[in-house]
């Protein structure tokens, strides 16, 4: 019932290449246009820089697309007016972006076929998130502040940027450097809003009752754009200087003295830089301000990386709108935009159905994700997520991705809302849920923590599954109740001492249960996935995903077409352990398992009954069906049951089902006694 209606809604839903490239170049145009031209950009630059993203490979993939007014063919954006254009007296180059120490050495590589075998240095520095800025100054006094623009021609906005507390209306002069207090001086820096100074303008917009800024860069460049001066004074902006100019080259030979002519005549600018002889150091660098970037009082994405001599920098060149001697790395992306494929609810420990929506893989803050929590029926129906909807997500430091926001302007005509109880009565059809008072959760009617807990532990130690000795129903009820596990994981942190505590259990039995535990931390692993007691998935299930997929780890990160291309899985049993390995409470539960050194072994079947599928009807004497499916799996043979075409054994047992019977003779299939049975195991 679940996959009519999912299939339904994704037929009806599905939008064609070329009506998605004009929605794409439509929106991404709006959204340029607020952020070159207005300077109040409604997105972030990862989810402009995912959707572009998208067009690309769209245009990649169907060239008959690609048309001259395409976002993708763009080489400028036009000027706003209101502001004096002013020509910049040499270009404010753009920065071509690397994302990984591969993409490093070999913009590394290239510079050095170059160069011919030049020494070099690297200068390294944190890229700021802001308004790319140029200061002039003549002898010494700030005569005009002119904005990036695009590049070759920008904007006037001097008034405004002497509002600033910390620009220099005079150079400062120092002993050394009186030269830069002469003739023409050009200082390029970032205009930002410092995050503690964000943080305190929005908290007096509280107070006064005004709407919060959305983010310090966004409010940094719409400042600066305001035509009052005496609005500029009132919002504390920040300028950090990054580069130095002077007609003479020779007066400013690396970036880094370039940096010490700044600090000498008194203009801001980062401490954190520095220089380096090879990749690895420069990597190093890269590597510590992924986890420090956090602290910085400014907003980053990522490091600029410069030759560091200036004369070896002019002589590489400039490719287009971006100089050979330089790249920018970008830290990875913290949002990124996908299109919801489907909502599929996973049932946790507790018995609280969470929502989760299902896409295609998309890397998110340096991971793949596919799948991202919806939270809630409330949450979903705040934010208006529908099948089909391309949203914002996002990961900062959270196990699971969110999902931020719906791009509206791109969803289907034909969606949906999403109809939480319906989905609930389709996806289980067997359970009741409710939503108790003020709960925002729907949970499995008539049921609780503990009994759930007691089932799950009661299966994961089942025969079937991990078989672990003396650990029967009376003991995992007696566990539980005494409060020593918490989840099924916490039985590998049992020991005699807390066994001991219990009425139930002695020296001898406490010692035996707990080397029981301990022997099964290497299971078998189509034997673990299965314990994990994943919705629709059985023993013949677990072992064709332990074939396909080899670890518990790759397993984890499947995609849900991956999934849907092992033999006898369907939609249903795809999405189910999709939306398993989405819960939180299971991502928490794998990640203990492996703490608590649990690690589940692949080990490929092979035996003489490799290729034989077996069904067994009516009852065995020697053993039960599920020791014959142990024996046969054990053998490389495959269990069924029910007949089928590619059946080649049915055993017939004691009190045989005539159907089956019937079955088998109408497609071949040999039909054996349990001796003959017992003959092909070897027994």
């Amino acid at each position: 019932m679940h996959t009519c209606y999912t299939e339904r809604l994704s037929k009806m839903m599905q939008t064609p290449p070329d009506k998605r490239a004009e929605e794409l170049r439509e929106l991404i145009n709006r959204y340029s246009y607020e952020y070159h031209v207005d300077d109040s950009p409604s997105i972030s630059d990862a989810v402009y820089d995912s959707l572009f993203g998208e067009l690309k490979q769209l245009e990649a993939n169907h060239p008959e697309l690609v048309t001259p007014d395409s976002p993708t063919q763009r080489v400028g954006s036009e000027l706003k007016g209101g502001f004096q254009k002013v020509t910049h007296a040499s270009r404010m180059l753009s920065l071509n972006d690397v994302f990984d120490r591969t993409e490093v050495e070999g913009w590394a590589q290239r510079m050095d076929k170059q160069l011919q075998g030049v020494q070099h240095e690297y200068f390294a520095d944190i890229k700021m998130d802001g308004l790319a800025c140029a200061l002039v100054y003549y002898d010494g006094i700030l005569t005009q502040a002119v904005t990036r623009g695009d590049s070759f021609v920008g904007e006037d906005v001097t008034n405004n940027v002497k509002t600033i507390a910390n620009v220099p209306l005079r150079l400062r002069k120092t002993l050394g450097y009186e030269t830069f207090l002469v003739g023409r001086t050009e200082i390029r820096g970032e205009i930002v809003m410092l995050k503690r100074d964000f943080e305190l303008l929005n908290q007096q917009q509280r107070i006064e009752g005004k709407p919060e800024f959305k983010n310090p860069r966004n409010l940094a460049a719409g400042t600066i754009r305001q035509l009052d001066p005496k609005l500029v004074a009132e919002r504390p902006l920040t300028f950090i200087a990054y580069d130095l100019i002077r007609d003479d080259a020779d007066e400013v030979p690396t970036n880094m003295s370039a940096y010490e002519t700044l600090s000498a005549v008194g203009v801001r600018r980062n401490r954190e830089a520095s220089i380096h002889t090879t990749v690895a150091s420069v990597m190093q660098f890269v590597d510590l301000w992924d986890k420090k970037r956090h602290d910085l009082p400014f907003n980053t994405d990522g490091l600029v990386i410069k030759v560091n001599n200036r004369a070896q920098f002019e002589s590489l060149g400039v490719v287009g709108k971006q100089p050979r001697g330089a790249v920018a790395y970008k830290y990875a992306a913290e949002q990124a935009t996908t299109v919801v494929k489907d909502i599929v609810i996973s049932i946790g420990r507790t018995g609280a159905a969470t929502p989760v929506a299902v896409f295609d893989p998309v890397s998110v803050a340096g991971t793949t994700v596919q799948h991202a929590s919806l939270h809630n029926a409330d949450e979903i129906a705040r934010k208006d997520i529908r099948i089909s909807d391309t949203v914002v997500i996002f990961k900062a430091g959270d196990i699971i991705p969110q999902v931020e926001s719906v791009v509206t302007e791109l969803r289907p005509k034909d969606t949906v809302p999403f109809n939480y109880e319906e989905a609930l009565k389709q996806q289980y059809p067997e359970l009741e849920f409710e939503r108790q008072g003020t709960d925002v959760v729907y949970r499995v009617k008539d049921t609780n923590s503990d009994l759930i807990l007691k089932r799950s532990l009661q299966y994961y130690a089942s025969r079937g599954a991990l078989d672990i000795d003396t650990l029967g129903e009376k003991n995992v009820v007696a566990l539980v109740n005494a409060g020593l596990v918490s989840d099924i994981a916490d039985i590998y942190t049992l020991t005699i001492d807390d066994l001991m505590e219990l009425e139930r259990f002695g020296d001898i039995s406490s010692r035996k249960l707990i080397e029981a535990i301990q022997a099964s931390k290497t299971p078998k692993l189509e034997k673990f996935i299965l314990a994990l007691g994943i919705r629709h998935v059985g023993a013949q299930t677990a072992i064709d995903l332990a074939k396909a997929f080899e670890s518990i780890d790759d397993l984890r990160y499947a995609t849900l077409d991956q999934l849907l291309q092992v033999e006898g899985i369907g939609k249903v049993v795809a999405e189910s352990i999709v939306a398993w390995f989405a819960g939180e409470d299971n991502v928490r539960l794998l990640e203990k398992f492996v703490e608590l050194g649990v690690q589940p072994v692949y080990a490929q079947q092979s035996g003489v009954l490799e290729g034989s599928n077996f069904v067994v009807t009516g009852t065995l004497e020697s053993m039960g069906r599920d020791e014959a499916a142990d024996r046969i799996r054990s053998l490389g043979g495959g269990f069924q049951t029910a007949v089928a075409k590619d059946t080649v054994y049915l055993v017939a047992g004691g009190k045989v089902g005539a159907s089956k019977l019937k079955k088998a003779q109408q497609y071949g299939v040999k039909i054996i006694d349990e001796a003959t049975f017992l003959e092909l195991l070897g027994s």
